[in-house]
């Protein structure tokens, strides 16, 4: 099996215009108020970084690269709590687990499912993995051995899954039949059933377990309790998209604290190009309330987004993208103008999956042609 190809020097920040180049961002503005909420518009390269730079998000360069792969790796993570821990699915239908720790290595390559890896999540212990398909199947696996111990038959493509973050007996899964179901991770049975209006595209938990937070093919965002000790689940919100033309939600991101909010946020991303902040009621059955809205260009492939790490109170509210020009775009949520604040380019192909370690120092890119990158980001004094 190929090993990944660590880069012998890191890159240094220099020119915007070279080929691997990694300027830091620019200051952010002041933190909006909780109360406040505004949108912007804006392409994927119209915004260049203008101020001085903020050596809180400086890059030094690449980690290292893993290439082994042939199709294009459709959604990346690092394992749950870990910072070395990698892996990534692709439309081959593999997964593949990595370590990032020097030297960096393949551990294991996980192979199964016939079509599409749509989504997998780690389990807490990241002794496991579980994954969707468009082959209609949900896989368990367990990673020190490299084998799938549990194969769930669908009759729809499943599009995205997620352990419940406190009782890891539960499975999450959200499909083309417009369900989201709940299994029961040791036998694999069905415990609970809800419908949406459209296909269930992407899903994240809160940290209490209480509530999926889910998107849809039409753009639309829910709010689904769920009981932690039963699994049973029930729709208790509905967000409606307001662009004219419904578009598929490719991330749904969950964070327990926000600067900007001053409690949980929701991030979401759809193919037309919008990038959308939520702060959470978890007190009125997770209401959302839109604060800050950016639209970027449309995408051709479901491309993903995250959140980045936190960084001071003065600091904004910076997002990580990927794009089909191939770069990763990072962006201050908190600018009506000007949000564009770093970019990495390295890729050659359209940039897909991003994910940051648990240790904020490492960010993951993939892109359609199949190269994982694993940036390293400068130390902070």
């Amino acid at each position: 099996m190929p090993s990944a190809s660590p880069v012998s020097q890191l890159l240094e920040s220099d020119s915007w215009n070279s080929l691997k180049d990694l300027r830091s961002p620019s200051q952010a503005s002041q933190a909006l108020s909780r109360t406040t909420s505004f949108s912007s518009n804006v392409s994927d390269t119209d915004d260049r970084p203008r101020r001085r730079s903020e050596p809180a998000y400086s890059f030094v360069g690449m980690h290292c690269i893993f290439d082994q792969c042939k199709a294009m790796v459709t959604v990346i993570k690092f394992g749950h709590m870990s910072s070395d821990l990698l892996a990534y699915g692709a439309t081959d239908g593999s997964l593949t687990v990595c370590s990032v720790s020097m030297p960096p290595s393949v551990i294991k390559q996980l192979t199964g499912h016939s079509k599409d890896v749509t989504d997998f999540d780690f389990s807490t212990n990241n002794q496991y993995i579980a994954s969707s398909s468009m082959d209609k199947t949900v896989r368990v696996w367990d990673i020190s051995r490299g084998l799938c111990i549990r194969v769930i038959y669908g009759v729809s493509s499943q599009l995205c899954i997620r352990f419940h973050p406190v009782n890891n007996n539960f499975l999450s899964a959200g499909n083309a039949k417009k369900e989201i179901n709940v299994f029961n991770f040791s036998t694999g049975r069905t415990i609970s059933t809800t419908v949406v209006d459209g296909e269930v595209t992407a899903m994240d938990h809160d940290h209490t377990g209480q509530f999926i937070f889910c998107g849809d093919s039409q753009g639309c965002i829910y709010t689904v309790s769920m009981n932690s000790h039963t699994g049973a689940l029930s729709r208790t919100h509905r967000n409606r998209s307001s662009s004219k033309h419904r578009s598929a939600v490719t991330t749904v991101e969950y964070r327990t604290f926000s600067l900007l909010a001053r409690g949980p946020v929701l991030l979401t991303f759809t193919r037309d190009g919008s990038l959308s902040f939520f702060s959470i009621s978890l007190e009125m059955k997770g209401y959302l309330t839109l604060r800050c809205s950016l639209k970027l260009a449309p995408r051709l492939h479901s491309i993903r987004a995250s959140f980045c790490p936190l960084l001071s109170l003065e600091k904004g509210e910076y997002i990580v993208a990927g794009s089909e020009d191939a770069n990763v775009y990072f962006y201050d949520l908190t600018r009506p103008k000007n949000t564009c604040v770093n970019k990495l380019q390295g890729h050659g192909y359209p940039v897909i999956g991003i994910a940051w370690n648990h240790g904020e120092n490492l960010l993951a890119s993939s892109d359609f042609g199949g190269t994982v990158i694993v940036w390293k980001r400068a130390k902070t004094a």
